[in-house]
This record gives C-alpha cells, structure tokens and sequence, in this order.
C-alpha cells in the first residue's frame, strides 16, 4: 500500500470525493493538452507570410494553416526538431499522396534551407516553359483570362501596377496571379521536365517571386522536402492603409486557398 493511498483512506469520505474528482479533472485536461499538441504540431501547423510572392492568393502578414498530413511525412515535416532523432542517412517519406497540379504547398528549400511557400505548377513527368510571359505543360498553353489591372502597395513602401488573370493549372480548379508584364527576366524558361519524384514551383506573383524558374531559387523540389500542403487563412496581423487609386484587399481571414 502506497503512502499515498494510506493518506487518502484516512481522509474523510467527502475529502476523498473531492480529491478523485481532482485526479479525473487533472487527467481530462492532460489528455486535452495532448489532443491539442497533435493537432497543433503533428497534423497542422500554423506559418507566416513574409513577402508579397503568392500574391494575390496570400498577403504578407497572412497566417496559414498547413496540412501535415495531406501528404505524408519526412524529416522536413515532423514537429519541434524531431528530425534530429532520425539517422543521418535517412531521408525518406512515410506517403500516402503527392501535390497536385494548383496545391499551395510549404516546403523547406533544397538550395538554402529556407521555408518557403509556392504553387505547383508542374509534376513528375510534366514538360514546363515559359514563352513570352505564357506558361505551357507539356506542350499546350495554360488558360489564362485577364481579370483587368490593379495598382497597390507594396509593403517595402512601392507602388506597383499589375495584371490580374484567372489562370486554370488543371480542370476544375483555378486561381489568380499577378503579371507586371511578359517580358520579364523569369517570363521565358525552358522547356524542362520535371523529373521524378519532384515538383516545379511558382509564386502567383508571376514576375516577384524566386521560384523554381529563379536563379537562387529551389529549382526541382524533391517530394522529401514537402512540409505540407496549405489549407486557409485564418487571420492576419497586418492591414494596408486605404489610398485614392490604391487596391488594398479585404476579406483576408478564414478563406480556403
């Protein structure tokens, strides 16, 4: 008989009540805690836009909440340095799924390291290019349906002029990007094939973003390197200032992407 329990059996019965109904609580709220840890570090996580690249989709100072599981897991998506327990030669990935075509997926950079955000743009196998601002997938061009133009700010304090375009990456699903014109450094690229067990990258800011067509970009991105896969925006700590002529977006929190 423990120590413990001989101090509890000399206790009154509404004493002993009171401290098994502690014990229950204290166990809830454990488990809870527990509950809450996966949630937050083994099936989502919770990053931070820094820069204007997948503009219009995401707005620096957005919060994202990324999907852990959506894909399945390597060394670059387990939580709070867990990695440092796997062997060094080990660079596997425990999937059950790849990126699609048009996924917004958070990915540490093969070339320097850096967490980084961008759309899929093209899989294994899939022959991408860039000719003249347009962009073509194994040999067609992407639709792309102009939108009309917006003139903001950028957070470095610039005022930009862009078009906007509705642009469909695969049937059923579409998204807008941003072009300043179609003759920038980035807008003729290629062609080359996406090799396997890799993704090619770009931000929606077509001509603002170091990308896999970039020089100093993360080029070919192994599937290893996936932490996950980008879901909504819940809220965001910054607001642009409201100017005559100047678009400043609204609308910024709990929108799927």
């Amino acid at each position: 008989m423990t120590v413990a329990f001989r101090i509890l059996r000399r206790l009154p019965r509404w004493a002993r009540q009171q401290v098994r109904e502690t014990i229950e609580l204290g166990r809830f709220f454990v488990g809870l805690a527990a509950m809450w840890f996966a949630w937050t570090s083994v099936a989502f996580a919770v990053f931070y836009i820094p820069s204007e690249s997948m503009q219009p989709t995401l707005e620096v100072g957005d919060r994202i909440i990324v999907s852990k599981w959506a894909y399945g897991y390597s060394r670059h998506s387990l939580p709070l340095g867990m990695e440092r327990f796997l062997p060094a030669s080990w660079d596997g990935r425990l999937a059950w799924d790849d990126p699609d075509r048009g996924d917004v997926v958070v990915l540490t950079s093969p070339t320097n390291g850096l967490v980084l955000i961008k759309r899929v743009t093209a899989i294994a196998g899939d022959t991408i290019e860039m000719r003249r601002g347009r962009l073509y997938l194994n040999g067609e061009r992407v639709h792309r349906e102009a939108q009309g133009s917006r003139t903001y700010r950028e957070h470095r304090g610039d005022i930009v002029e862009v078009a906007l375009f509705s642009e469909s990456l695969s049937e059923g699903r579409s998204h807008s990007i941003y072009e300043r014109q179609d003759n920038n450094v980035l807008d003729d690229f290629g062609p080359v094939t996406v090799p396997e067990g890799h993704i090619f990258l770009m931000g929606d800011n077509r001509d603002n973003s170091v990308d896999s067509r970039a020089y100093g970009g993360p080029g070919f991105v192994p599937l290893v390197n996936v932490i996950g896969r980008a879901e909504t925006v819940p809220f965001t700590f910054e607001r642009c200032q409201r100017e005559p002529g100047l678009y400043c977006p609204t609308g910024r929190v709990w929108r799927g992407l």
